[in-house]
């Protein structure tokens, strides 16, 4: 017992059914079906055949891979009691899940799984559309957009359009990677006498036709115009740039001469964001991801790392940090998160002492972020002030010690940095960024002078020629112009 005949049907007219096919079905007592949805099975009862089918496991069921799951299974019992002849669309080896269990479970079940080959629906699609797959050709199961790796420039074919659901899933996706009025071509029936029907539509057309069934696919043709790139296209021009026929800024760069560019399109993006301003956004990021690529290329180049080394890195660490994602710890909150996070990093760090973390803060952090993180590994031990009036304190301490020493520049830059040092202290403690607060009092102090610029432009003077005191008053009718603004 245990054995299973697995027979493929072929992808629908009956010229692709094979003869070995044909006589194993018709030698049977009984054949089980994955669908009765198949154009050859009314062929096939005319000429005697017995069917059971499936198709009722759909209805009870509205997940796909439960009701495979289920039909294997079921299968698989039957077998247990009786040789099973199970026929299945198309080829057995292509785009067929239930015979992927089926195999799966071949040596645990001790199962004896033998194969009469059946063309696939992509001989009658090729066939139909008369293309030639040699060229560059992928096939994707619609039903598993989540695994879909774009290839724009080759030829794609997305099987199980079922319906409109998933014509609709299907196009969102698609249209990440595609213009709206991409031409592609939509496949119904290929290769059935009176039932096929190939039409090209443009691509947010998908959803809204009318004769989407089990028997359509959709063939997305690879793109002969970059009217929309993709990382890859990034890589290559990247690689063009530095090649020797490229520009002769771009090759002469390093990763140190690189790191003022660096620097200065991270600030942009962050800009960007805190206008958010969208198109903007779309821009300076892309500023920044050139500038990993860039760096990419130079490691590729001297051999050390490009950038998959880069991806494979940062996918290992996402996966290593979110155990309560991807593994079976638990963290209820935004907190527990953070605290696994940092324990975690401690241990990929191997820091030998807290000192030694201290000293692994990057040197070309801004000032205020270095001091707030260098506070905190402090105060992670213990090392804090038991309140912030402790705090606020240090800062009259210390600005008490900035007027003593106004007259000896050296103490004062020394004296200085401890009163920034403490009212980053003060920041740290009551939750406050000090590069937000510092941004904040910058904002206020230009709009307030651009007040009184204003203020002297329209009397006609010029504020160079204004006295402190006058221009003091105006600064004092600038905030209260605030004041009343809010109100």
């Amino acid at each position: 017992m245990n054995n299973i005949k697995i027979i493929g049907l072929g992808p629908g007219a009956k010229h692709y059914l094979t003869i070995e096919a044909y006589e194993e079905i018709m030698k049977s007592d009984v054949c089980y079906l994955r669908t009765e949805k198949h154009p050859v099975v009314e062929y096939l009862r005319e000429k005697g055949a017995n069917f059971v089918s499936y198709d009722e496991i759909y209805e009870e069921m509205d997940d796909f891979d439960k009701v495979y799951e289920a039909i294997a299974m079921d299968i698989i019992k039957k077998s247990k009691e009786n040789d099973v002849f199970y026929c299945v669309p198309g080829n057995p080896f292509v785009a067929e899940r239930t015979v992927e269990i089926l195999r799966e479970k071949e040596e645990s079940e001790s199962l004896n799984l033998t194969f009469v080959y059946g063309a696939s629906f992509i001989d009658a699609i090729i066939t139909t559309l008369k293309r030639d797959p040699v060229h560059g050709f992928k096939i994707h199961d619609s039903l598993m957009l989540n695994e879909f790796v774009p290839s724009t420039k080759i030829d794609n074919l997305f099987i199980q359009v079922y319906d409109k659901r998933i014509a609709s899933d299907l196009k969102l996706t698609l249209s990440k990677y595609y213009d709206d009025d991409y031409k592609i071509i939509v496949v119904r029936g290929a290769g059935i006498e009176g039932e096929e029907r190939v039409e090209e539509v443009s691509l947010y057309q998908l959803d809204r036709l009318e004769y989407l069934d089990y028997l359509t696919s959709v063939y997305v043709p690879g793109a002969k115009s970059n009217s929309r790139y993709d990382f890859f296209d990034l890589l290559d021009i990247m690689e063009q740039l530095r090649g020797e026929d490229g520009c002769p800024w771009d090759k002469v760069q390093t990763h140190e001469t690189l790191i003022p560019c660096f620097l200065e399109e991270t600030y942009e993006a962050i800009d960007a964001i805190k206008k958010y301003d969208i198109d903007e956004m779309i821009e300076e990021l892309g500023d920044v991801l050139l500038q990993i690529v860039f760096h990419s290329q130079i490691g590729s180049e001297d051999g050390y790392f490009d950038i998959f080394d880069v991806i494979n890195g940062i996918v290992k660490k996402l996966i290593n940090r979110h155990p309560h994602v991807f593994s079976d710890v638990v963290a209820s909150s935004a907190g527990e998160v953070t605290i696994n996070w940092e324990n975690i990093k401690n241990e990929e760090k191997a820091f030998m002492s807290y000192y030694d973390k201290m000293s692994k803060v990057p040197a070309t952090f801004p000032g205020l972020m270095r001091s707030r993180k260098i506070q905190k590994i402090a105060a992670d031990v213990g090392f804090d002030w038991d309140n912030v009036s402790g705090a606020v304190d240090k800062i009259k301490e210390e600005l008490k010690e900035v007027e003593e020493v106004m007259e000896d520049k050296v103490r004062l830059e020394e004296e200085l940095g401890d009163l920034l040092f403490s009212v980053v202290n003060v920041c740290r403690i009551k939750k406050i960024d000090p590069e937000l607060a510092l941004e904040i009092t910058n904002n206020k102090f230009k709009e307030r002078f651009r007040y009184i610029e204003n203020e002297v432009n329209n009397c006609g003077e010029k504020i160079s020629e204004k006295t402190h005191l006058e221009l003091d008053f105006l600064w004092e009718e600038a905030k209260k112009a605030k004041k009343c603004k809010k109100n």
